[in-house]
Order: C-alpha cells, then sequence, then structure tokens
C-alpha cells in the first residue's frame, strides 16, 4: 500500500503577491518622473549657457570695448555687477532666472524678458506652420513609399527625403525665394505681413502676437491671407528640413506593419489594401513621430535662426543673430535660456502624448 504523503500547502495570503504581475505601467508615476526631468535638464542647459559665455570675458567689455573711454567701461561693469567673482555672479542669475528676470540687453537696453515676448510667438507661428507642413508632406509620402515599396514612387520618396533633410536651411530659403517671389513673383519675398496688417494685428485688444489667429479673431480675411502669403515660404523652408525624418519614419514602421499576422490575416479575409494601409499600419506609424516630435521641435527651433534671417521673419531667431552680431552675451543667455525651456516643455508633452497612446511607452 502505498504512503500518503502530505505535501505542505501554502497559504493563498503568502502566495498572492509572488504570482501578483503588473498589467501595465503607471501614468501617473511615467508623467511625474519625466516632469521632474524637466528642472534638472533646464538647470544643465543654463549653466553651460552662462559659463560658455562668460569664455569671452565680461559682457559689458565684449559689447562695448572699443566703443565707450576705459572709465565709462569700468563703471559700467561695476554698475551691472560683472566685476563680482564669477559664481556669485551665477547663483545671482539664476535666482533671477527662477523669478523671471532675464536682466536688459547691453546694445539697446531693452528688458530681456519684453523682447522674450514680443519675438517668441513670431518664433511660434514659424514653428507651428513648419510643423503642419511636415507632417502633410511626410505622412502622405511616407505611406506612399511603404505601399510602393520598391517601386519608382518608393525611390522617388527616398531620394526627396535625403534632399529635405541634407538641403542647408538657408540654401532652400534662399532658392525658394528666387523662384516664387522674384522670377514667379507669386509670394512675398520677406516678412510676416505687409506694413498696414502689422499695424492692425498689433493694434487689436489682447493680441496672441500669432498673426493669423489674430487675423481670424478680428475677422478680417484680407489681413488673414496676407499673413498666410507671407508665411508660405519661410514654413515650407524649415518644414522641408522635419518632412524628410517624418517619411523615412513612416516608410519603414508601415512596411514593418504591413509585414505583421495581423495583416496578412486581415489580407487573407478579403480586407482592401487600402483599409489595411489606413486603420491597421496608419497608427503604429504615428507612434514613433510622436515619440521623436520633441527633437524635431529643437531642430526647427535651430532652423529658425537661419530662417528668420533669410526672410527677415523677425522673431527670437533673426533677434538672436541680431544679439550675436552686436555680441550682447546677456541678450543671448536670454534666448538661449527660453529655447533651452521651450525644448523642455515640449519633450514632455511628447512624452505624455506617446504614453497614452502607447502603453509600452510607460514602463
Amino acid at each position: 500500500m502505498t504512503a500518503m504523503i502530505d505535501l505542505p500547502v501554502e497559504e493563498p495570503s503568502a502566495r498572492a503577491p509572488k504570482s501578483k504581475k503588473k498589467s501595465g505601467g503607471s501614468l501617473g508615476k511615467y508623467l511625474a518622473i519625466r516632469f521632474i526631468l524637466i528642472f534638472p535638464t533646464i538647470f544643465i542647459l543654463v549653466t553651460m549657457v552662462f559659463f560658455l559665455m562668460r569664455l569671452t570675458g565680461d559682457p559689458i567689455t565684449a559689447a562695448l570695448g572699443g566703443r565707450l573711454p576705459p572709465d565709462q567701461l569700468a563703471i559700467r561693469i561695476h554698475e551691472a555687477g560683472y566685476d563680482r567673482p564669477l559664481f556669485v555672479q551665477y547663483f545671482e542669475y539664476l535666482g533671477q532666472i527662477a523669478t523671471g528676470n532675464f536682466g536688459r540687453t547691453i546694445s539697446d537696453n531693452l528688458l530681456i524678458s519684453d523682447m522674450l515676448a514680443t519675438y517668441g510667438t513670431a518664433t511660434l507661428e514659424l514653428v507651428i506652420n513648419s510643423l503642419v507642413v511636415a507632417l502633410l508632406i511626410g505622412i502622405p509620402c511616407g505611406m506612399l513609399a511603404a505601399y510602393k515599396r520598391d517601386k519608382w514612387q518608393d525611390a522617388i520618396s527616398r531620394v526627396l527625403a535625403i534632399c529635405f533633410y541634407a538641403t542647408p536651411v538657408f540654401f532652400a530659403g534662399l532658392l525658394l525665394k528666387l523662384v516664387f517671389a522674384v522670377w514667379l513673383g507669386w509670394l512675398p519675398v520677406a516678412g510676416r505681413a505687409f506694413i498696414t496688417t502689422d499695424i492692425a494685428m498689433t493694434a487689436l485688444e489682447a493680441p496672441t502676437g500669432i498673426y493669423w489667429l489674430d487675423a481670424l479673431r478680428s475677422g478680417n480675411m484680407d489681413a488673414f491671407w496676407d499673413v498666410v502669403q507671407h508665411s508660405i515660404l519661410p514654413a515650407v523652408t524649415l518644414g522641408l528640413l522635419t518632412a524628410g525624418i517624418f517619411l523615412r519614419l513612416v516608410r519603414t514602421n508601415v512596411i514593418g506593419t504591413l509585414s505583421k499576422d495581423y495583416v496578412e490575416a486581415g489580407r487573407s479575409r478579403g480586407v482592401s489594401e487600402y483599409r489595411l494601409l489606413s486603420k491597421h499600419a496608419f497608427k503604429p506609424a504615428l507612434i514613433p513621430i510622436i515619440t521623436v516630435m520633441g527633437l524635431q521641435i529643437a531642430l526647427m527651433l535651430g532652423g529658425a535662426v537661419l530662417t528668420e534671417t533669410t526672410f527677415e521673419w523677425k522673431g527670437l531667431g533673426f533677434q538672436l543673430a541680431h544679439y550675436l552680431t552686436a555680441r550682447d552675451f546677456v541678450a543671448v543667455q536670454g534666448i538661449v535660456a527660453l529655447l533651452a525651456v521651450i525644448v523642455a516643455f515640449t519633450n514632455f508633452i511628447v512624452d505624455a502624448i506617446a504614453a497614452l497612446i502607447d502603453p509600452r511607452v510607460r514602463y
């Protein structure tokens, strides 16, 4: 007779914690961590800019050296506090940044915070317009290239993607100006709007600074069309840079999605290729675009310097080039600090959107 052996039985309460598995990452915890990381990122960028600017000496001497007598120059340096120890200036600057006080420009004695508010909306408008152009070109061309893989449409799309990304922004801008503004005369050469529209937009009650939005709010369609005409060439110039990246990303991801088993199963059941492409391949292809969009915003802000200078689009990039020429490094510090804040918060928003769309991002 076989002996009965009593096996030890574990208590359910003791066994439960070991077998419990997380079904997904916590969205709140993920967003909290990403938000906290914004502040050390901004701190590092602001610190690097401060000390790199100081490698040239004090800002007063850099901007006004040779234009003022030595005694007046010494007085200006002492009044601005640039004769104090470097780390004292650094911690004072951090305190000013925390309160939104960026100081005054040296070359024209403007409040940097007012200058940033005035010209920042122009750069924001340019980036929004350029992002729309990049999405309108990059996503459809990328999907067409994936659907027509290894055919002439795919080859042309890949060549265009390389050309868009490799062409210098200033060269693309000058070429577009030459063709569409000078030779054909279809579009304005430079500026955000004609002077009458410019005055009308700034005279509005509580203007946003984004001209096409202010024109729509006021119901002035003539001003809106004027703003759109002036926006086309700068937006296309800067948008093509990012459109090449989006095109390659969409193509690669749609090709990968179309080879998945569930797509093959749908195809075997007679689902049309258009439905497979639009319903099953489109959404997964958007996830990497959203993920890298934060980096592309940073790329666009860098390209805005050349684009705004080429088209005399008076935004932060235009002002940054002006203050670099004037060696006004206090103004340069303020502009770069604001751009760092914009990039950091944009990356946070992009990460939040990606986590909402794809739970795998939260891990």
